[in-house]
């Protein structure tokens, strides 16, 4: 399969359909994270893809595991953005956005609360 990822200001984008690629593979070396607030979340969001609010991240640097590659997740691929350019900012290399966002995911969703991550420690220790 052609993979159309680019990059945009050094963060790797990935489109729709490398996403769900990689969450029907389930890596051990890839964690999902859903950055939008919990109403929008709640509204619906991927199965098994927990929410950290971006304006948690900040707090939660500490928990980020370097070896492990980070796809973030947000309405648009704007905020999700941003989360990854100030995590790499703050030492994490590995990071990716899910360019287009939650508006070009065409699949499955879930509604209300699933899991979400509110510690370094739940950070450290989801999918470990």
């Amino acid at each position: 399969m052609i993979y159309l990822s680019f990059e945009q200001d050094g963060i790797k984008q990935i489109d729709v359909q490398e996403l769900k690629e990689l969450l029907e593979k389930q890596p051990k070396d890839k964690v999902f994270i859903d950055v939008r607030e919990p109403e929008e979340y709640e509204s619906g969001h991927i199965n098994g893809v927990p929410l950290v609010p971006m304006h948690t991240i900040p707090s939660l640097v500490g928990g980020f595991d370097k070896e492990k590659e980070y796809i973030f997740i947000c309405r648009s691929g704007n905020r999700s953005q941003n989360v990854s350019l100030f995590l790499k900012e703050n030492g994490l290399e590995k990071v990716t956005n899910f360019n287009g966002g939650m508006l070009a995911w065409d699949d499955e969703k879930k509604e209300g609360p699933e899991i979400q991550l509110d510690t370094e420690d739940d950070l450290r220790e989801w999918k470990k």
